[in-house]
This record gives C-alpha cells, structure tokens and sequence, in this order.
C-alpha cells in the first residue's frame, strides 16, 4: 500500500503518521507539505516526519502529477485550517482549500489512485437549530474556511466512481495533544489558559453547541476511509466524522477542564454578541458504517494528556494567544520576516 498524506506537518498529520505506520509497518507513506509548521514542534521525542518514507515540500496549490506514480490512497489534509487565517486570507483560502484539492482529486484519478480522503468538516452545518445535524441536512457555512468545505465536497463528488472511491471525512471540532499542538482551538486553547494562568476565558458566552473529536481518533477514522469500499456508502460518501457523546456547550468544556485542573477561575462574557457557530451533529452513521473505528478518548482524558504534556513543555506563556501555538500568529511571524507572500507562497521559491 502506497499512502500519499498532504499537509502532513500541521497538528493532525504526526497522529496520522504515527497510526499509520503502526497499523500498517511495510506501507509506503509518502507526505507532501508546504512546511509553514514544521518547526512547531511540542514535546517531540522525535521528528514525526521520521517515520514516512519520504517527506516532499512543496505547494499543494502546484503539486506535480509524478507524485502521485503508484499512489493508492490519497490523504488530503492540506488547507488554511481556520477561520481567524482564513478571514485574513479568504481568496487564499479558496485557492489553496478548494481550487487546489479539486485539482489534486483530478489529478489523482488521472494517475490510477484507488481512494481518495478528503477532511472535510462539521463546521459547514453553521447555525443550527435544537435537532443534531445529519448529513442530509441543509448547509449552512458562515466562513470563508466552511465555505471551502462545502464547496471542495461539491466538486469532488462528479470524480467518484467505481475505479475512485472519495471520502469526505466532516470532522467535529479537533482537540488533544499533538507533536504540533494547536492552541487556536476551543478545548486546547481552555486547557493552555488553565495551566498558564489559573483561568479560562470564554469568549462567547458559553451557550453555543461544538462537536468535538481527539486527534488520534481522527486518525482511526482516515485509517477506515483509506480501506473503505464501495460496498460500505458508495463511490462518494459524505459523513460525519466523531461521536454523539461528544457534543458539548463550550460552557462545558471549561467546566471539564476546572475538574482535572484545581483552582481555575471560568471568566464567561455574558455581553458578547451571540456565537452562530453553534450546532450539535449526529454521527449515527458513522457509527453504522464504521463500528470498529469509532473514537477511543474521552474527554477527561484527553484534558488530562494536554495538560500533562504542557506542564512538560514548561508550559507557562501567559499571552499564549500571541504565540506561536496559534496558526494565524505562525503565519504573521513568516510574513514579517519576509519568507512568504500575501498570497501564502514562499519568497524566492520557483
């Protein structure tokens, strides 16, 4: 088996190396990143990227059709993976998280690849009403990033056919530990401020709705996509990707959080402006189609491998949101310094 993992640097790629290689030690994993976060690296006993094959940089915007000789399985994992980058950098968004995976799938089915897996995501739903969202549901984006969602889905699904299998994997909320954590993320981001300074400051006011999933069980369901058949939802399936008993209030969280970390002040801001991004998902069908990759983590314990793994890291950087532990702030500091464009490409690269 030949696995070619797009955006294999970010925050969920080293789960995905490191899954994949266990469960499957003679594949040939092969990853392909622009490389803005690869010196991301938190509380790393190795370089991730050590246990693929061969690790290519380039632009996925650009990604050469050679690459793709002998691929079976696709993992798309490359995108502006936010809504604060993807404000900023909406055009960009489009390009790189639609425009380009389109143009990927096209090139993937020209080159004999069996399967293509899309992460897609939940955030397409938007503002939800009481009933938890199915996959027939209507869409709702309220973001440039959801937008690119629904509109890379879309375009992928006319390709799907018996000889190309597409799975769009609409993730629930990530969080949990990673090689390259994110902090610009609702639960990651509750745990950091508790263990930097005693405190969680919600910014809503803690009513909306999020579905959430562990990065490790992101991998488990891109495993289950890689050898889904037609058999199991047809040559394209759409479906959401985490479990019913993860769907939390932000409010919630904190209060999850306040249990496994003492004496932490929950700040809630009871004047912000409502949060439409708030909805409950369903994910029976998951649970049908893919009884033996259903998600492992629980919440307390996923609260408890972040907060062990910070204190680890030495973890006590007040103004964390400034960090570079969030993307946007990643990308800022880049283009600062001049190494990449406007237009999220490197600077003297051809």
């Amino acid at each position: 088996m030949k696995v070619l993992i797009t955006g294999n640097m970010g925050y969920v790629g080293p789960g995905v190396i490191n899954y994949l290689r266990t469960q499957y030690p003679d594949a040939i994993l092969i990853g392909f990143d622009m490389g803005y976060f690869a010196n991301c690296l938190t509380n790393a006993d190795f370089f991730p990227e050590s246990r693929l094959d061969q690790q290519l940089f380039g632009d996925v915007r650009h990604i050469p059709a050679e690459i793709l000789k002998g691929v079976d399985s696709v993992v798309h994992l490359a995108a502006i993976s936010n809504d604060p980058m993807g404000n900023k950098f909406e055009e960009v968004t489009l390009d790189i998280n639609y425009r380009s995976s389109i143009n990927l799938a096209k090139k993937a089915k020209e080159s004999g690849v069996k399967s293509f897996v899309f992460a897609s995501s939940c955030s397409m739903y938007g503002a939800a009403e009481d009933k938890p969202k199915t996959e027939n549901s209507t869409l709702n984006p309220l973001t440039a990033y959801a937008r690119s969602k629904v509109f890379t889905e879309e375009g992928v699904k006319p390709l799907a056919d018996d000889t190309f299998t597409v799975t769009c994997l609409r993730f629930a909320t990530a969080c949990g530990m990673s090689n390259r954590l994110r902090l610009d993320l609702v639960l990651n981001d509750f745990v950091a401020g508790a263990v930097a300074n005693k405190q969680i400051t919600i910014l809503s006011d803690g009513s909306p709705w999020r579905p959430l999933i562990n990065v490790k069980d992101m991998a488990r369901a891109i495993d289950w996509a890689i050898n889904r058949t037609p058999s199991v939802g047809g040559n394209f399936l759409a479906i959401n990707a985490g479990s019913n008993e993860w769907n939390y209030q932000v409010k919630d969280l904190a209060q999850a959080v306040a249990q496994i970390i003492p004496d932490v002040k929950i700040s809630i801001n009871q004047d912000a402006p409502p949060d439409k991004r708030s909805y409950r998902v369903s994910f029976d069908l998951f649970k049908q189609l893919a009884p033996n990759h259903q998600p492992l983590s629980d919440l307390l314990g996923t609260i408890r491998e972040l907060k062990d793994n910070l204190e680890a890291m030495g973890f006590n950087d007040k103004e964390f949101r400034n960090s570079q532990l969030m993307r946007l702030k990643v990308l800022d500091r880049l283009q600062a310094k001049e190494l990449i464009t406007d237009k999220l490409e490197w600077i003297g690269k051809k």
